[in-house]
């Protein structure tokens, strides 16, 4: 079983900067055959894919609307996953969830078999 909790959301400024991270627990990940992604949802709107990677950094996968701006890592060591968003628009406004699943690096939601809580990110004008 594992278990995935996000922080780092909060609110702040267009064209600022936040880092959300997503700590996981129950097994430590060594190989792409584990991926991890962010998503983010609004209420009345699909759950939208924003970036993903493979748990040894050697893969990474983002959504055009984020490319250049968000930048997603790991920390082996730490166990974590963390997503770097920069010049942050209102659009970016939503609830973040970070994701795993057995496999490689994927865009679908349905994919992922754990889930985070989520963390909310604010984006004021």
């Amino acid at each position: 079983q594992i278990q995935l909790v996000e922080s780092g959301g909060g609110l702040v400024q267009a064209g600022g900067s936040l880092r959300l991270s997503c700590a996981a627990s129950g097994r430590t990940f060594s190989s792409e055959n584990y991926a991890m992604g962010w998503f983010r949802q609004t209420p009345g709107k699909e759950r939208e894919f924003v970036a993903a990677i493979g748990w040894s950094g050697g893969s990474t996968y983002y959504a055009e609307s984020v490319k250049g701006r968000f930048t997603i890592s790991t920390d082996n060591a730490k166990n974590t996953v963390n997503l770097q968003m920069n010049s942050l628009k209102s659009e970016d406004t939503a609830v973040y969830y970070c994701a795993t699943r057995g496999g490689g690096i994927a865009a679908l939601d349905t994919l992922y078999n754990y889930w985070g809580q989520g963390t909310q990110v604010t984006v004021s004008s």
